[in-house]
């Protein structure tokens, strides 16, 4: 082995939760922040921690000892961050969380840390391409879609502002599914993301925490008390892994923690000695299914179980963790709320509610009132949907079944609860039904969501309208019972990430227009309005979009063998593929135009250039949903292969469409597809990354989309569609979705071009499921708001073929969505909710 590039020995030894152990709190000197010092570092990292020599090092032990020396500047900040929480024990946010999508963390930690010209420099003095490094990086599986976005840009921020902040989550061995096609078809195949490790986290399996399940209860008598316990009947370990969240430039550092499943006996050596070697490693193989994968299959009772350990196990786990080991040995537990607020990112982690009950008093020996003060004070709750089946229930059998003694306490609050609706209301049945945490029907089982509103200090929505539509009509009886309970904090998304990361060529132009500083106070973008007028400006605009369009090109090319037209609009819908987010009327656009061309009804030349990209995962489970995907690979082979559209209609469908590619693809956009039925999609961030980076939005006044259309004005949004009061209208009326198909020629024309096996090889069965939920049952309106879309979509190219007039709408909407940033979305949570003011 060659002679190591460095003379200085390994790093010191690094304290992973900084919390009552008493290791490694003093604070710790980084690495020097000079290209000499950071080179030295690298090299270290790459002797002592790769055991390599430069010379002989692989790509991926070149990315490792590179990733570590930013790690390594960011940790002596990390430890000293949490030995000063330590100290003040300021008021903190626990944030509880399923999912956590945040994309690559290289970029992100040089851009925090202010290292990327130190890195760049001192990468090429060692012979390396710095961009051969980024590409080896893969991006953690964490998320499925916008809820993932969204804690990951929250906990940015969080840190951005100096706001004490622990993300807990769930370390997914696979995380979501790698998405591929087969004959047009999804197939899922394992995200490997751990294949090679990661560099970003500190495993510590010394300060693993025990989790319990099934087994049973019992009373017994503790000093004349009557007290109960649970004895559960088989356990796992949650060994914790450390990421640290730097903010923007502060020198602030929070914690990400998310929790693995391993067994407590893993392997039993008298069983493998008997040549048993499948019981052997049976333990092991059952707990650790439990950190497998994001959201296993539950269409099976066996998927069901296994989503509810999933959202047990890292609960208990985060909430022992705080409590064991974020507090002083001498804490006042009735004084918690003054120290955490634990804040529950839709119903996924709501059994938190009675594990925290079950803590206080059967562990901690709280009387029963004291820990519900404490409990109703140290939650909140944010509900992410209107569609009634995304509200949580678990059935009462498998709670009883998994956790006995936390069904017992839901009951008990359920009782109280209800004797206080009574109290209020009098005995009005249907109310209590309404309002019970336990549903009788169709089965006996426990809503989440109202547990968790009963429990929570408050209530919010992710958007105005979406809101509104909380308290009015998802729960309405609890607005009433709790007026001062629902609030409203509008989503937003980290410029950090999806405006100076994934789009540097409009952040320098921004940056020469109006200065530094709007990237944390984004509210200074309305200062570019003026540019908007400046003929220069605009021109400038334009290129970026048209080199950000070349870069685009260069990835899907590299990444999935497509090309993109040059002198083409790009309509962008890409987002989780639901039936409610109506990828199917975008798609039903796409066959209007391609109909209209090859009917001749239309002259080719008539129609404004559109490539139309597709980004979307369906469940697993969600056949309606993978039968959508089916029909858009479908139909953009055949019309891609078509000579008489070629040039003026194209259809793209990169497969596993994930925070890599929106990096690219965003700022790439023209026109973001923001198509939801209106009161259906609770905000959305999506739309709100688009408009940042200068794309127009055709959208329904769904969501944040209100929101969007008020601050950058009707002329600079392409609104269509019924309104929500419009939608519940038509449902009341008895909606006939075939009669919008009789009376609208292109629509029909449309659908019978689907029906007739033009886009499966003459096979008429194959899309005709999609083909009849249209005509028979279309939950979601796609028929009835279909002409009104067409009609928004004539408007939409007209207005393109002004490309002057388009850079002006695009600058307005950049300069008018300053709101939309998470930052202020935490400035709301803590006047409204949190009340955790910055340490420093």
């Amino acid at each position: 082995m060659s002679e190591p590039e460095t003379v200085t020995g390994p790093t010191s030894a690094r304290h992973p939760l900084g919390a009552t152990h008493p290791l490694a709190l003093a604070p710790v000197t980084g690495p020097a922040s000079s290209v000499d010092g950071f080179v030295r570092q690298f090299l270290r990292n790459l002797n002592y921690e790769r055991g390599v020599a430069l010379s002989a090092s692989s790509d991926n032990d070149r990315y490792f000892a590179f990733a570590m020396t930013v790690r390594d500047y960011l940790t002596a900040r990390w430890l000293e961050d949490l030995r000063r929480q330590r100290e003040t024990q300021a008021k903190g946010v626990c944030y509880l969380s399923a999912e956590y999508l945040l994309g690559r963390q290289l970029d992100n930690n040089l851009l925090a840390s202010g290292l990327t010209e130190i890195a760049t420099e001192a990468m090429a003095a060692c012979g390396i391409d710095i961009d051969d490094l980024r590409a080896q990086e893969v991006e953690p599986g964490l998320g499925n879609g916008g809820l993932g976005r969204l804690a990951a840009c929250f906990i940015d921020s969080l840190a951005t502002m100096s706001v004490p902040n622990v993300g807990y989550g769930i370390r997914y061995e696979y995380g979501i599914f790698r998405q591929t096609f087969e004959d047009g078809q999804q197939v899922e195949q394992p995200d490997a993301w751990l294949t090679l490790g990661s560099p970003w986290e500190f495993p510590h399996p010394e300060f693993a925490r025990r989790i319990s399940f099934g087994g049973h209860t019992e009373t017994y008598d503790d000093e004349g008390v009557t007290r109960t316990r649970w004895v559960p009947g088989w356990h796992v370990q949650a060994v914790p892994y450390n990421y640290m969240v730097p903010g923007y430039l502060n020198g602030r550092v929070n914690t990400l923690r998310l929790w693995s499943a391993k067994a407590t006996d893993s392997f039993d050596l008298r069983v493998f000695n008997s040549g048993d070697y499948e019981e052997a490693v049976r333990a092991q193989t059952y707990a650790e299914n439990i950190s497998k994968v994001l959201y296993p299959e539950d269409s099976t009772p066996q998927g069901k179980e296994l989503r509810l350990q999933q959202q047990y196990f890292f609960v208990a786990a985060s909430i022992g963790d705080f409590l064991d080991h974020m507090l002083t040995d001498d804490f006042d537990l009735t004084h918690l709320p003054d120290r955490v607020i634990f804040q529950l990112n839709d119903t996924h982690p709501v059994i938190g509610v009675p594990e925290l009950m079950r803590v206080l008093v059967d562990e901690r020996g709280l009387e029963w009132d004291a820990a519900w003060q404490i409990t109703q004070k140290c939650f909140a709750y944010t509900c992410h949907t209107l569609l009634p089946e995304a509200l949580e229930v678990w059935s009462v059998d498998l709670l009883g079944r998994l956790l006995p003694r936390h069904l017992e306490i839901i009951y008990r609050i359920n009782d109280e609860f209800l004797a206080a609706v009574r109290e209020r209301f009098g005995d009005d049945e249907m109310r209590i039904r309404n309002m019970s945490i336990i549903a009788e029907f169709p089965e006996r089982s426990v809503r989440m969501a109202y547990l968790a509103t009963v429990a929570g200090s408050k209530v919010n929505g992710v958007a105005e309208l979406h809101s509104q539509l909380l308290r009015d009509k998802v729960l309405p009886d609890f607005n009433e019972f709790y007026p001062d309970k629902f609030t409203n904090v509008t989503n937003g998304i980290t410029p950090r990430r999806f405006v100076r990361l994934a789009n540097p060529g409009l952040s320098e132009l921004i940056t020469s227009a109006i200065g530094a500083g709007w990237l944390t106070d984004l509210e200074r973008l309305r200062e570019l309005e003026t540019y908007a007028e400046d003929p220069q400006f605009r021109a400038a605009f334009a290129d970026v979009k048209a080199a950000n369009k070349r870069r685009l090109g260069e990835v899907l090319r590299v990444r999935d063998g497509m090309e993109i037209s040059d002198g083409h609009m790009l309509d962008v819908m890409v987002k989780r593929l639901h039936e409610y987010k109506r990828q199917m009327l975008k798609l039903l656009h796409v066959v209007t135009q391609y109909e209209s061309i090859v009917s001749g009804r239309v002259a080719a030349s008539d129609v404004q250039p559109r490539t139309v990209i597709f980004g979307a995962k369906a469940a697993p489970g969600y056949v309606m949903a993978k039968r959508i995907i089916h029909l858009i690979n479908a139909v953009g082979s055949v019309v891609n292969a078509d000579p008489r559209v070629e040039g003026r209609l194209k259809v793209l469908f990169p497969p596993n469409y994930n925070v890599t590619l929106a990096e690219r693809l965003i700022p790439a956009a023209d026109l973001s597809e923001q198509i939801s039925l209106a009161g259906k999609e609770a905000s959305g961030t999506g739309n709100m990354k688009f408009a940042l980076n200068g794309a127009l939005t055709i959208g329904t006044d769904d969501g944040a989309n209100v929101e969007i259309r008020q601050l950058v004005g009707d002329d600079n949004f392409f609104l269509f569609g019924m309104s929500e009061p419009e939608v519940e209208d038509l449902w009341a009326r008895g909606y006939k979705p075939a009669e919008f198909y009789q009376r609208d020629d292109n629509l029909r024309h449309a659908i019978d071009l689907i029906a007739s096996g033009a886009f499966s090889g003459g096979d008429r069965s194959v899309f005709e499921p999609i083909v009849s939920n249209l005509l028979y049952d279309d939950r979601f309106m796609v028929l009835a708001d279909y002409s009104s879309y067409v009609a928004a979509q004539e408007r939409v190219d007209a207005a393109y073929a002004d490309q002057d007039a388009w850079t002006h709408a695009a600058i307005l909407n950049v300069a008018r969505c300053g709101f939309f940033s998470s930052d202020r979305s935490m400035r709301d949570y803590i006047d409204r909710i949190w009340h955790t003011p910055p340490t420093r």
